[in-house]
């Protein structure tokens, strides 16, 4: 496979990446992640997933390179759960999640050369219903604060979620399944 550059500084990106057996560098990108005004999350992910994989590809200067982006965001009632401004932000977040079921959507791309693929993952998490206490418990640990939706599902959470409807790793930050398919198309041109 030609030289592959993931588009992210996400810790767990990387350490999705390296399970699945890629060698790769890190690149992070720096896009405006502000959604536009009534823009559709799985719009919102895709278009910050190019921006990032082709911003580095330019970036790079090497036209062998494939360049990985992704953004990954959680939604409930079409609204878009970014990651949490503070601790009152991620309380605000647990607390719409609290018993119900979300979406977390993975925007994917793959930036060569030849052009730039796009995809999304969407999957459902239901969430128990949560305690002031057992929020404020889980707020003071920190978990929440650099992730979309203010939960990890592979920390301390994953105790809330009793199903998942479609990629767990797409929960984590990486659909690793459609990003496989995806580097596979992407190295055979």
């Amino acid at each position: 496979m030609p030289r592959l550059i993931l588009a992210s500084a996400s810790p767990r990106r990387s350490e999705l990446l390296t399970q699945a057996g890629y060698t790769f560098e890190v690149h992070p990108a720096h896009v405006n992640e502000d959604p536009h005004p009534d823009e559709d999350p799985i719009a919102y992910v895709v278009r910050l997933a190019r921006d990032k994989a082709q911003a580095v590809f330019a970036d790079v200067n090497d036209p062998e390179a494939i360049v990985l982006g992704a953004d990954t965001t959680v939604t409930l009632d079409s609204d878009i759960l970014a990651k949490p401004e503070d601790a009152a932000d991620a309380a605000r977040m647990l607390r719409q999640l609290s018993g119900r079921t979300h979406r977390v959507i993975t925007g994917v791309a793959v930036a060569t050369a030849k052009g730039t693929q796009v995809a999304a993952e969407v999957t459902g998490v239901q969430f128990l219903t949560l305690g002031h206490d057992e929020i404020s418990a889980y707020i003071a640990t920190g978990e929440p604060m650099d992730k979309a939706g203010a939960y990890g599902i592979q920390g301390l959470a994953a105790k809330w979620i009793p199903r998942v409807e479609g990629c767990y790793f797409n929960v984590v930050g990486l659909p690793l399944a459609l990003v496989a398919t995806m580097l596979e198309q992407a190295s055979s041109y």
